[in-house]
């Protein structure tokens, strides 16, 4: 059996475990061995030491940071919602009687006014009902007449009059009945507006119901969307608001109508915006990107990487106060392309917008400021 491999490895172990956990007892013997001088040892001693002093001393050196100076200034800020456009009146015109058509059909797309004649029917028997119920009114008529000189006078008792009043009114409502239904033969306009659909075309027979044209008025038009429940608390009817069109139109106007209730599927609210359409040039149906103003509040424009969280999650920045970091709770009012728009903090602030990560709240800071630009 050879034994030089083996007292060979076990020297270089002893070697390699002297050299690395008995560093410090090696190097204090080699200096012994060297030099027997007290100042030499004396000065080894401490030098452990100092450099313990130095790093403690450093943990306490102010952090460099740079800060922005910032004023609050009013904020105009709004809510965002999808919707479309919708005719302010969308109605169907329906005939309350039966008879054929005889006028001749309006085209769709024409403009009509309060009052025109739409679809004309034939009068058929209706002008005789009305001829006998006028002429039994006269026959009415002159009984009430000779039946109340009569029971004036003693010669009919009571009875007798109240009978002949009671036929007269009963031919009354008969008269005004048959000239309700002569009436009725002629459908008119229901208000300004726009034809959706032809009149109902010559010759045509209607029945109560049947559809004689659709008439809608686009001026002004509604602009409607739907706001989410944690929104329209904020909202106020007469706010202004704008919209941006499908087409590339963009329109304003004001919000005229917040549902009280909730849809029960989506759980958002309904708001109506009225916009002036003069020219019946919006449509109805058009899909829209609504923007509804909201009141001014006081915010700040910072950097979004100003913005961080504390040990309780909550988002801020923090600040320079009197050479000390500060953290202040902010809440975001609208993100932009120049920078994010917070509010929450004083009306001046110094907030720290370089080195904020290397900070927390209470320890010293070295500032350097920021210039403005503009």
């Amino acid at each position: 059996m050879r034994l030089l491999p083996i007292l060979t490895a076990c020297l270089v172990a002893l070697a390699l475990f002297g050299a690395i956990m008995k560093r410090d007892q090696l190097r204090e013997f080699a200096m012994s061995m060297g030099s027997s001088d007290p100042a030499v040892v004396a000065t080894t001693d401490t030098t452990p030491e100092f450099e313990a002093a130095d790093i403690v001393s450093g943990a306490d050196r102010p952090v460099s940071v740079v800060v922005k100076v910032s004023d609050a200034i009013d904020v105009q800020s709004g809510i965002v919602l999808s919707g479309k456009t919708e005719a302010a009146r969308n109605v169907e015109v329906r005939s309350e009687t039966s008879g054929l058509v005889t006028s001749e059909p309006i085209r769709k797309g024409s403009n009509v006014k309060k009052g025109d004649l739409l679809c004309e029917l034939d009068p058929g028997t209706r002008s005789a009902s009305l001829a006998e119920a006028r002429a039994k009114l006269t026959e009415a008529e002159t009984n009430n007449r000779t039946a109340s000189q009569l029971a004036e006078r003693g010669f009919s008792s009571e009875t007798a009059a109240i009978s002949s009043r009671a036929a007269l009114e009963g031919v009354q409502a008969m008269v005004q009945q048959a000239e309700k239904e002569i009436e009725r033969l002629q459908i008119r306009a229901p208000f300004d507006g726009l034809l959706e659909t032809n009149t109902a075309e010559l010759g045509a027979l209607m029945q109560p119901g049947t559809s004689c044209a659709s008439l809608i008025s686009l001026d002004p038009i509604n602009v409607v969307g739907y706001v989410p429940e944690l929104d329209v608390e904020k909202l106020n009817i007469g706010a202004t608001a704008g919209a941006r069109l499908s087409t590339g139109r963009e329109v304003t106007g004001t919000v005229t109508f917040i549902s009280r209730s909730a849809d029960p599927l989506t759980r958002t609210f309904r708001v109506e915006v009225r916009v002036p359409n003069p020219d019946n040039q919006i449509r109805d149906g058009l899909s829209a990107d609504i923007l509804i103003g909201l009141d001014g509040e006081k915010g700040h424009l910072l950097p979004q990487s100003a913005l961080t969280l504390n040990d309780e999650g909550l988002l801020g920045v923090r600040s320079n106060d009197n050479g000390i970091t500060a953290f202040n709770p902010v809440k975001i009012l609208r993100d932009t392309a120049e920078g994010i728009w917070v509010t929450g903090l004083p009306d001046r602030i110094e907030v720290i917008v370089v080195g904020q990560d290397f900070v927390t709240p209470g320890r010293a800071i070295e500032v350097a400021y920021q210039e403005a630009t503009e």
